[in-house]
């Protein structure tokens, strides 16, 4: 693997890019006054806000446009409000369930002993991008189901608009210095701060002074969010809109769906050899990530997603 590459952090930093100093934070807000200190809205909850922001309003130009479905949209405006609430849940639930579930009970569970309300501590990081698209699938389902309406071209719809939010949460990931990648020699690799500064999240970043900390022992390293960023995010948006705008993708139900968790599981397996894997985890081949075994079932999905849709009309299911 790239990790048995390592070399002396010299070598490995030599013509490597300075990470930029940007601020975790986009703004900081100050209440002491009120004893209540300051608050601190980070690049990271607004990647979520703006990706599901935008998610909403690329859907709604989409039902805006029967044509694009066939002759009916799946669902009107004010269901696509409604079921935005349930997939936001399906978000947060989701991504917290699944890391707890994927990373924690089988590599952290003596934290989770001692410290039980670490599952409810969202804010100090942990969130699976599987569980939560796990989370939006059960709300999906069980909002059709409940609304009688047709499940697969809703679910066409959520892949077509959450690579928006997987793109730019990538780049709040970046800007978090957090999520980097494997040791590089390459003359795009980047020194990613990776001081400890007690209490603070990202860890390498001082809110005191407003500056990232370096311990001195940093090596180049890939800009791997970035890399996921584009292969998880701006390439499958990008691909699955030319096919709906320009193909008529959309009255192909399920197609879309299939091709976004297709392309997803395509760019994350590529990106895990160049991403840094999560300490904690252990006991895999050296050749396998917890992030490729989670795809699995998205190649599997995807796959038979786009079987049934490219299936001849007159086999398909209604």
């Amino acid at each position: 693997m790239l990790e048995t590459m390592m070399l002396s952090g010299a070598h490995l930093a030599a013509g490597a890019l300075s990470f930029p100093e940007i601020s975790p934070a986009a703004f900081t807000i100050d209440f002491g006054f009120l004893g209540l200190g300051k608050f601190h809205l980070r690049w990271y909850a607004l990647g979520y806000m703006a990706g599901i922001g935008l998610a909403w309003w690329y859907a709604n130009a989409m039902i805006r446009r029967p044509a694009l479905f066939g002759g009916n949209s799946p669902l009107d405006k004010e269901q696509l409000d409604d079921i935005m609430f349930w997939i936001i849940l399906g978000i947060i639930l989701g991504g917290r369930i699944g890391y707890i579930l994927f990373y924690m009970v089988p590599y952290q569970f003596d934290v989770l002993v001692s410290d039980p309300m670490t599952i409810l501590r969202i804010w100090d990081g942990g969130m699976s991008f599987h569980g939560g698209i796990s989370g939006v699938a059960i709300a999906i389902v069980t909002f059709a189901m409940r609304h009688k309406l047709r499940l697969l071209s809703l679910g066409d719809i959520a892949g077509v608009v959450a690579p928006i939010g997987i793109g730019l949460v990538r780049i709040a990931n970046f800007i978090n210095a957090e999520l980097y990648g494997r040791h590089t020699t390459s003359p795009w690799g980047m020194v990613f701060p990776e001081g400890i500064v007690p209490g603070s999240t990202p860890p390498a970043y001082n809110w005191d002074t407003g500056t990232w900390v370096y311990n001195g022992l940093e090596t180049a390293r890939f800009p791997s969010q970035l890399y996921e960023s584009a292969l998880e995010g701006w390439v499958p948006l990008i691909v699955l809109s030319i096919l709906i705008w320009k193909f008529g993708a959309m009255k192909r139900p399920g197609l879309v769906a299939g091709l976004f968790l297709l392309m997803y599981a395509a760019g994350r397996t590529i990106v895990e050899n160049f991403r840094m894997p999560d300490s904690f985890v252990h006991g895999l081949p050296e050749w396998l990530t917890m992030g490729q075994i989670l795809s699995i079932p998205m190649w599997m999905g995807g796959a038979w997603l786009v079987w049934h849709a490219l299936k001849p009309k007159g086999q398909a299911a209604a």
